[in-house]
């Protein structure tokens, strides 16, 4: 049986480690990284946002962003408004408390980053995420 491959293992291996680290440093806030990254969606769009556009930003089907919608929704982070411009739609609407949580995530996932990544050699951060920017497009 073939090993697989030792930069791949250890690339995934050190994925888990980070993504463990940061999940942790949400995990006060009663945050995970799949809930945080759609209150930065909506965030960043500054604006109510229909489901359907939130499952193609996120990149995952209708069904999962529903769901994570719930979770969101019974926590009080957001709340389900309908669409004023189509009335079949519904649209995840930040509430204060999903602005104010979110704010608070991104300090501390700033804060993780730091202590994650604190260990490198000067300069050597910027050199990995070129490394990443390159494996991401292919190159």
């Amino acid at each position: 049986m073939n090993e697989w491959p030792t930069l791949s293992s250890e690339l995934l291996c050190a994925l888990r480690a980070v993504e463990g680290r940061l999940e942790g440093a949400l995990e006060p806030l009663g945050l995970s990284l799949a809930k945080y990254g759609l209150l930065s969606k909506l965030v960043a769009a500054g604006e109510a946002l229909p489901l359907s556009t939130l499952a193609e930003r996120s990149a995952c089907v209708r069904s999962n962003i529903t769901q994570l919608v719930d979770r969101l929704e019974a926590e009080k982070l957001v709340v389900r408004a309908p669409d004023p411009h189509d009335r079949r739609s519904i649209r995840a609407e930040l509430t204060d408390e999903g602005r104010a949580r979110q704010a608070r995530a991104t300090q501390a996932l700033a804060d993780a980053e730091r202590a994650v990544f604190s260990g490198l050699p000067a300069g050597q951060a910027d050199i990995l995420v070129g490394m990443l920017r390159a494996l991401q497009a292919g190159r």
